[in-house]
């Protein structure tokens, strides 16, 4: 009975790591997780009552089982029990000797002090080791740091604040390189790799096909693929415009909510991309703000 209930419990504390690791690792929603939960607190939640449900189970099979036991089998149990409690017991004892090297009860009369407060007597035990252990190490630490930061005067608090505030700029710019909806109408750049004009292009022909065509030569909205804009050519405004719409009352609607900020930087590449192509029939320019592509 106690290595089926061992059994059943390793079994839930794998599968309860095993979906709390890829709860907590998952890159996206949903993405490696093998159910999707609010918050912690609720996956907290769902563990403690599995793991409550587990235990009721295990003891009602225990019972089960101890009920079916013949009365011979039920007094080698009993036997078995009590063994098995004792020898836990003197491993704690033992555990507890070494963590503390105090003298048993029966034998406390040896190191009694002659003080006497009120009845209460005094007892000589040494110090716990762990604790004289933790004391030697802490005057190392005092005495290694004392002679770092103020005999050979390493750096200081401030110095090392302003060390790390470097560094997480740094880490923050890498993060920044490789976390593409991150990037906003500040740090936008142009995309030139064919997967994402290719992105780009899918995007545009599902959305926004309708107002400037297939080509890019414009209907509803303006012509895509002159020099002149109304709210500015370039990846910046390009990416803004898409972002945040046209101008108030008339032009394009903003995207932002449809669209990943990775996505609408795709997007405003592709029609950048369309500048200087010949569309089938193309609308007359619009806007009174030239631009070109950096040669």
């Amino acid at each position: 009975m106690r290595n089926l209930a061992s059994f059943l419990r390793i079994i839930v504390l794998l599968s309860v790591a095993f979906i709390g690791v890829e709860y907590l690792v998952e890159t996206e929603p949903g993405q490696w997780a093998v159910l999707e939960y609010p918050n912690t607190w609720v996956f907290l939640g769902i563990v403690f009552l599995f793991s409550v449900a587990i235990e009721v189970s295990i003891s009602a099979l225990n019972n089960t089982l101890y009920q079916a036991l013949t009365e011979d089998k039920k007094e080698r149990y009993h036997a078995l029990e009590a063994e098995r409690k004792q020898a836990f017991a003197k491993k704690f004892d033992w555990l507890l000797k070494a963590l503390t090297r105090s003298k048993p009860i029966e034998t406390e009369e040896e190191i009694e002090l002659d003080h006497n407060y009120d009845g209460i007597r005094e007892l000589d035990n040494k110090l716990p080791p762990w604790w004289v252990y933790s004391f030697y190490i802490s005057i190392v630490f005092a005495v290694v740091y004392l002679a770092r930061f103020h005999v050979f005067n390493d750096y200081t608090q401030e110095e090392e604040y302003e060390m790390e505030v470097a560094q997480a700029k740094i880490d923050i710019e890498e993060y920044k390189k490789t976390a593409k909806d991150l990037v906003d109408f500040e740090t936008v750049t142009m995309l030139t790799e064919a997967s994402d004009l290719q992105a780009g292009e899918a995007i545009y022909t599902t959305n926004c096909v309708a107002c400037h065509k297939s080509d890019g030569g414009g209907g509803i909205g303006p012509n895509l693929t002159d020099e002149n804009w109304i709210l500015g050519g370039g990846i910046k405004n390009v990416f803004k415009t898409i972002s945040e719409g046209g101008r108030p009352g008339k032009g394009m609607v903003s995207w932002k909510n449809d669209l990943k900020p990775s996505e609408m930087q795709q997007v405003a590449s592709y029609v950048l991309s369309l500048y200087g192509t010949e569309p089938a029939d193309p609308k007359a320019a619009e806007g009174e703000i030239i631009w070109q592509p950096e040669s």
